[in-house]
């Protein structure tokens, strides 16, 4: 990704010590089902009403390991998921993931879009 001039980085985040988490976490397992099903038909819907701005469909996030002069950690944060996109500003790339199923549907809290800047220096 050399060009990176409107592109912008969406981080998907949420903490599972949330009050939503927590009340995802009581529902009945086939609500809960019936929820994520009908989140997942939502995000599709998502991904297809702005396929033509995505640059990196992005993904979900597992476990992470911190990695300083101390060595390799494991910890938790709250990075969820994330997606690349390409809009005219950041204000538009924002407006991209009002009502977003990951915090409409699911327990998710907010979603974090910030511009991705060329390399100091580079070509």
């Amino acid at each position: 990704m050399s060009d990176t001039s409107n592109t912008y980085l969406a981080m998907f985040l949420g903490s599972r010590t949330s009050a939503a988490w927590t009340d995802w976490e009581a529902l009945p397992e086939t609500e809960r089902k019936a929820r994520e099903r009908r989140g997942m038909e939502a995000w599709h819907a998502w991904v297809d009403t702005h396929k033509d701005a995505i640059v990196a469909m992005g993904g979900p996030l597992g476990k992470t390991k911190r990695v300083d002069k101390g060595g390799i950690n494991d910890i938790a944060n709250e990075m969820g998921a994330f997606t690349v996109v390409r809009a005219a500003s950041h204000e538009d790339a924002a407006k991209m993931f009002v009502n977003h199923p990951h915090f409409a549907i699911f327990p998710g809290e907010r979603v974090e879009v910030m511009p991705v800047l060329p390399i100091p220096g580079g070509a």
